[in-house]
């Protein structure tokens, strides 16, 4: 496995990896699938990696803003998704460490992760990345039919 910045040409990737997600998934809320053009704009405006294995991205990784306003300008929410036959192998945990580092550098001081409550494996893997539960909102997200928890999870870098 390789770790690199995302290319425009990793967009279709990226988006088929976000997408099955946002089909079948309860890490997110989010029920558009994410367009190859949307993608390759984000890919222009934040920072994005990709593990890549076997010359295939299997997985990402972003941040953006927490919140709008200049009070919030130093804290980022971030993203990581994996191809299902990705997972369990520390690319997850590379490419968070990775984003960390940029996100570090890049003058942040803290990065949030708001996980679907469902979303056990996301919550246990940010805890063991070092973040730590600091809010739990009851049923502010709707999908597949049913109310669910967002949890907040956060670490100073």
């Amino acid at each position: 496995m390789r770790l690199r910045t995302a290319e425009i040409s990793d967009a279709e990737a990226i988006a088929a990896i976000w997408n099955r997600e946002i089909r079948d998934g309860v890490s997110t809320f989010t029920t558009v699938e994410k367009t190859t053009e949307a993608v390759r704009a984000a890919l222009e405006q934040a920072v994005f990696l990709v593990a890549v294995r076997n010359g295939q991205v299997v997985g990402f990784a972003t941040y953006g803003p927490f919140r709008a306003g200049p009070g919030y300008l130093r804290t980022v929410e971030h993203t990581v998704y994996l191809a299902e036959a990705a997972r369990g192998q520390g690319m997850g945990r590379a490419l968070l460490a990775a984003l960390e580092l940029a996100a570090k550098a890049a003058g942040h001081h803290v990065m949030v992760a708001g996980v679907g409550g469902e979303n056990t494996g996301g919550i246990d893997f940010h805890k063991r990345m070092g973040f730590e539960e600091v809010g739990r909102l009851p049923e502010v997200g709707r999908k597949f039919d049913r109310w669910m928890d967002l949890v907040l999870l956060q670490k100073m870098l």
